[in-house]
């Protein structure tokens, strides 16, 4: 499985010629079909893919980080980017309060009940994971204006969605933002971890978290640290994804 994952990030930096965050080589190689897998973390596979081969490999490896998360194949740099790059990995750099982040999914692709299921995925092709016990934050909002900003710790992610869904705000919210203190296995389950809660890594948190769900149009990239995090694409119910296909049959049928 290692030479597998390492050959197929290999032939996706070769070809696209420029350094990529390791969640992009692994959208891309799932995308293109160079590995499969069923796990829920491909990009965090990625990630350690490279990172050990740097630490076990040294001057041997073929690959090199030129900025954080981002890598490319030595052979495709010039000398002075060998000397100055950094083979620092991105485990030592991810430690977060944040574990996994969904941005601006529609409450539309969610059966509302009082537990409910809420999926979400990296690359369409990785396994879907159930963040409805998730911990943490979330935000409301109308389209693309926040409209509220909530907690869930005694009650799971889930369970306070549920809540807006018949409370004042039931009429006024159409999608929501999540940022989760639990992290994902690559089972696809959800598991407490021991972040770093230095004053500076607290601080460097709610700078990212902030500059995420905010999206200041002074500040010109992500949220310091984000990138190094789990982001998750929602995914449809399963179950509205049945009934989708039974209506579309049922039309088909009183059409013949």
């Amino acid at each position: 499985m290692e030479e597998s994952w390492k050959e197929a990030i290999k032939k996706v930096l070769s070809e696209s010629g420029e350094p990529l965050h390791y969640a992009d080589i692994s959208a891309q190689i799932l995308s293109l079909g160079y590995y499969k897998t069923d796990g829920a973390t491909p990009s965090a596979t990625v990630s350690a893919q490279i990172t050990s081969s740097i630490k076990r490999d040294g001057d041997k490896s073929p690959f090199v980080r030129v900025g954080k998360g981002i890598y490319t194949l030595k052979d495709s740099l010039d000398s002075h980017i060998k000397k100055s790059s950094n083979p620092r990995s991105d485990e030592e750099e991810s430690n977060s309060i944040i574990r996994c982040f969904g941005m601006y999914w529609q409450r539309d692709l969610v059966v509302w009940r009082n537990d409910p299921k809420i999926f979400g995925s990296q690359p369409a092709a990785s396994k879907h994971v159930d963040f409805g016990k998730q911990k943490g934050i979330y935000i409301l909002y109308d389209h693309h204006t926040v409209l509220y900003v909530g907690r869930s710790v005694d009650r799971s992610l889930g369970k306070r969605l549920h809540e807006h869904t018949h409370d004042r705000l039931n009429s006024r919210w159409n999608r929501f933002s999540w940022f989760g203190l639990l992290g994902v296995t690559d089972e696809g389950d959800l598991l407490e971890t021991n972040p770093d809660t230095s004053l500076a890594n607290l601080i460097a948190t709610f700078e990212a978290v902030l500059i995420e769900a905010i999206e200041p149009p002074q500040n010109r990239k992500r949220g310091d640290g984000m990138s190094a995090i789990g982001e998750y694409i929602q995914s449809i119910d399963p179950e509205l994804k049945r009934v989708e296909t039974q209506n579309i049959l049922r039309d088909i049928a009183q059409r013949l």
